[in-house]
């Protein structure tokens, strides 16, 4: 590939809906992020369509989208007119992001999902899609037992109880830890401060985002809906989405992942197969690559567990695969210098036989590091001189070594060994 070509690639920041396809190393790329539970037939039909006008390689990114690659100018017009026909309920502006069992969870504390179908069309009416940079997004915590500390974005609203009454947490410019708390506003003014705070950012430029402005501004600007300046201190929610989960109805959800974010649509469809043939009606997507299928019962989980693993997927939390974030790689993207994906399964074998124990692996092409915004123990980044190695870091710093794609296994082995010692680097 020319570097030219790697030019002309998008850069980091576009959200390619069904309506503006990303050009891609494989093809054309669209994205889908479904609200709420999708049934199990459309998105069975959904499957069907990646295949027929693409290639069907399906992804779920780290905060819970639908991708679709393979597809090409002439196809993606009739995918996305085939999508229109499922039903399937989608964002098409600014990101809302809600737990993945909001509205379901037996352990919430507030309808999340209620409070994004309030906030949805209050954000239309102002027409922020249109005034704000692709990637800014809103959180809404339920406060359920799926917390979404771990999901980065411009405003948060996190639901807590304080004196027996539901308060929503406001937060800007980052993730759960990093989030600069401004205080508490009543639920019912959280739509209202959620628009002030975004008209904020609107009137900065569409280039900007929450953490390039000072939090007293934002401060400011919900100071008369703030009932607590202070908000209490929340510990993060570490429960994993991988595994079952008590919903309101007394049925059971079932956590599982996509093996380094993707699969072929064949093979999900035959998990919507068995997830039919053990009782579930729906399916929803969740951050870290992973699914929830709906309605299951104490009976029926186990052998849809079992199926699910037999087609390949993450059943387990401890799973080695989890412990590598791969991007696409080349030659499926048109940025990525190594083949992020095909050498994903050998990075996790080569961790799983390690008696030092997991830690996170991002494998990245190129130094976007588009799979994973934070920080890893080990990111591996694809230059045109080799595999960069980067302790604690993100795709974009500083290497400690350099080294041949076929030498990885071996030189993560390595690190694995010093990094639980507390030794020097490779």
């Amino acid at each position: 590939m020319t570097a030219s070509a790697r030019v002309q690639h998008p850069r980091r920041g576009t959200c390619p809906g069904l309506s503006a396809p990303m050009p891609t190393g494989d093809g054309l790329l669209v994205r889908l992020v479904p609200i709420g539970t999708v049934p199990l037939a459309a998105f069975a039909q959904l499957c069907a369509a990646a295949r027929t006008f693409g290639n069907g390689v399906i992804e779920v990114t780290s905060r819970g989208s639908i991708q679709v690659r393979g597809l090409t100018a002439a196809s993606a017009p009739d995918f996305a007119a085939s999508v229109a026909t499922l039903g399937i309920k989608a964002e098409d502006g600014v990101p809302v992001i809600c737990n993945a069992l909001a509205g379901l969870d037996a352990a919430e504390i507030f309808d999340a999902a209620a409070f994004g179908t309030d906030l949805r069309p209050a954000l239309a009416r102002q027409s922020m899609a249109a005034k704000l940079g692709a990637k800014v997004s809103v959180v809404i915590d339920s406060g359920g037992a799926l917390g979404l500390d771990a999901i980065a974005a411009d405003i948060r609203l996190c639901a807590q109880a304080v004196n027996g009454t539901v308060v929503l947490r406001i937060a800007v410019g980052g993730d759960g830890v990093s989030a600069v708390q401004l205080g508490n506003v009543a639920s019912e003014r959280g739509v209202e401060a959620t628009v002030r705070m975004l008209d904020i950012i609107v009137r900065r430029g569409r280039e900007v985002r929450a953490r390039d402005i000072a939090a007293s501004v934002f401060r400011a600007t919900i100071a008369d809906l703030l009932v607590s300046a202070h908000p209490r201190a929340v510990s993060p929610r570490a429960r994993d989405a991988i595994g079952l989960h008590k919903l309101k109805d007394q049925s059971l959800a079932c956590g599982i992942g996509l093996a380094f974010g993707h699969a072929d649509a064949t093979s999900l469809e035959r998990l919507v197969a068995a997830a039919a043939a053990c009782g579930a009606n729906g399916l929803r997507t969740a951050p870290d690559r992973a699914l929830m299928v709906i309605g299951l019962t104490a009976g029926t989980a186990p052998a849809f567990a079992a199926a699910a693993g037999q087609l390949g997927f993450i059943v387990h939390a401890d799973d080695p695969r989890r412990h590598v974030i791969a991007c696409a790689g080349a030659p499926i993207c048109a940025s990525a210098y190594i083949a992020s994906r095909a050498i994903a399964p050998r990075i996790a074998a080569a961790v799983a036989s390690s008696r030092y124990g997991a830690f996170t692996i991002h494998l990245s092409g190129c130094a976007k590091g588009c799979a994973h915004a934070a920080p890893a123990a080990l990111t591996v980044v694809g230059t045109p001189n080799g595999c960069a190695l980067i302790a604690n870091g993100l795709a974009r710093d500083t290497p400690f070594a350099v080294v041949a794609a076929d030498e990885l296994p071996a030189a993560i082995a390595k690190y694995a060994r010093q990094h639980v010692s507390g030794t020097d680097h490779v």
